[in-house]
């Protein structure tokens, strides 16, 4: 079978490299190869070439602070909270707390636990049934001994996106320190991360036609971090390892071009044509929206992702990773929820979470869109998603 990227509705998971991003990497491979700690001429072009790169990735997403280079965004997560907490225990002698959302991405749940297990306590806030975040609960939490808030922006499951602006000011009224994790919201819409009343941010290459491997950490101007892996003391000595200089490069291009593909003159067609395909797949019948609605709250959602769940025509639930599978001998590319959980059998805690009963929380799809689609493109999705549920409900 030939695979059609007109087909892949998996971009939340991962997105193709552009040509233009792969030609960068190739230069930067010839030209500034070697290692940037290097102190001879071949070391010091790599070591330029690492600086314009740094330079021009916190200038497109409005950084003035550190931007730490990692290897993509569950380190970057890892290195905000162990990196943030440990200076933050040797501000009080009582375990501190770290609040979290009920809907966190595996990575920031796994940095949780870790912090569990040396004393933090960690409490979860609850969420809406669209997935957003409790303001009154979080506003109760963040007195002490809470010290450290970690936040996903955009929900890669269910495309909830959080009021930013509102969590920010809690917290800056409580002086309590709040990360970031944008690696889904980087790809969909400009960011200025000085005018955000955030400390630390974590962003990823591969959602925004990049390349995989490489991320970074972005923190404000104060905020004191320890390093989690020791060695050389690359990156301000807060992420040892050569720095892979020609992906960094590729991860600037891709930023740069993103600018020019999805934001130019303000305007993004993705939220229109993702609204379009929503109203055309909920007339396929057992299929139901998750997560905000973009018609009726566009602010409130990725703009290029749709969740939904999905039931056989007697109303009984349906694996949504049997309809992937379905969908997948048709050439389509979807997912059953977030591509850094795909090998759990069981029911989403996203979606239990939100207050779906756990025999649906196995039945939720996601459909993500790429800057390269068009209506056309989309036309016979529906059709192939009514196909899919059918055969899986036949089983």
């Amino acid at each position: 079978m030939t695979l059609d990227l007109r087909r892949y509705l998996d971009c939340a998971a991962t997105t193709p490299v552009l040509p233009e991003v792969q030609a960068e990497i190739q230069r930067v491979d010839r030209e500034a190869w070697a290692n940037p700690s290097s102190l001879h001429g071949f070391g010091l072009a790599a070591a330029e070439q690492l600086e314009r790169s740094r330079e021009q990735i916190a200038g497109l997403l409005g950084c003035s602070g550190q931007l730490i280079f990692s290897s993509g965004g569950s380190e970057s997560i890892h290195l905000a909270l162990q990196g943030s907490a440990a200076e933050l225990w040797d501000q009080q002698s009582n375990p501190p707390r770290l609040l979290l959302s009920a809907v966190e991405h595996p990575a920031t749940e796994a940095a949780a636990q870790q912090l569990q297990r040396q004393g933090w306590t960690v409490e979860r806030i609850p969420v809406s049934p669209q997935g957003l975040i409790d303001l009154d609960a979080l506003r109760h939490h963040l007195a002490r001994p809470t010290q450290l808030v970690s936040l996903i922006w955009g929900q890669s499951e269910v495309g909830a996106l959080q009021p930013l602006q509102e969590i920010g000011d809690l917290c800056r009224e409580a002086g309590v320190l709040l990360h970031v994790d944008a690696v889904q919201v980087a790809a969909q819409r400009p960011i200025d991360f000085d005018a955000l009343p955030i400390d630390l941010m974590s962003v990823a290459s591969h959602k925004l036609n990049g390349p995989r491997g490489v991320g970074a950490l972005l923190v404000r101007e104060g905020i004191k971090l320890r390093p989690i892996q020791s060695g050389g003391g690359q990156e301000r000595g807060l992420r040892s390892g050569t720095e892979p200089v020609a992906l960094i490069a590729g991860f600037a291009k891709a930023l740069e071009l993103l600018q020019v593909r999805r934001f130019k003159d303000g305007q993004d067609p993705m939220p229109s044509l993702r609204d379009r395909l929503l109203s055309a797949v909920l007339q396929v019948p057992g299929l139901q929206l998750t997560g905000p609605d973009p018609r009726a709250h566009p602010k409130l959602r990725l703009a290029n992702h749709l969740s939904l769940l999905v039931r056989a025509a007697d109303g009984r639930p349906l694996s949504g990773r049997a309809v992937v599978r379905e969908l997948s001998r048709s050439g389509y590319a979807i997912s059953s929820g977030s591509a850094c959980s795909s090998s759990r059998a069981a029911g989403s805690p996203v979606l239990e979470a939100m207050g779906i009963d756990s025999h649906w929380s196995a039945s939720g799809i996601r459909l993500s869109l790429g800057y390269w689609h068009t209506e056309s493109d989309l036309q016979d999705i529906p059709e192939a998603l009514r196909l899919a549920i059918a055969s899986v409900a036949a089983d």
